[in-house]
């Protein structure tokens, strides 16, 4: 149990800082984003909800119980790095690494998430 902790704990803390690294680009360095989401064919005006709901997301993760908006915040955030490793990969900009290492650690939080709550 201790060991299922500890893996929970730290893929769980290393996905926080990705959303909150990317959150912070998105508020902070919203001209580049501008950019990308331009070239990605998206409009710029969902950015600044789109970090909001990062955050939010993160906020479901470590402080809801077992709940129904705990799963749709892990949902939301699969369908998100999904499309994000997609869109990467048809514009070719070669940057999709970090949409793996987000759905990996995803992944590994919601499986020891629901072994630590069974």
């Amino acid at each position: 149990m201790k060991r299922d902790k500890i893996i929970y704990y730290v893929a769980t803390g290393l996905l926080t800082l990705l959303m909150l690294f990317s959150a912070g680009m998105y508020f902070f360095n919203n001209a580049e984003i501008a950019k990308m989401f331009e070239a990605f064919g998206y409009p710029t005006y969902i950015i600044y909800p789109y970090g909001a709901a990062k955050i939010l997301g993160l906020v479901a993760i470590w402080f809801l119980k077992d709940t129904f908006l705990k799963e749709w915040a892990y949902a939301g955030f699969f369908f998100a790095f999904v499309l994000a490793f997609f869109a990467h990969v048809m514009i070719g900009d070669g940057e999709q690494m970090g949409a793996i290492m987000a759905m990996v650690l995803l992944v590994i939080s919601y499986i020891y998430n629901k072994k630590l709550n069974a």
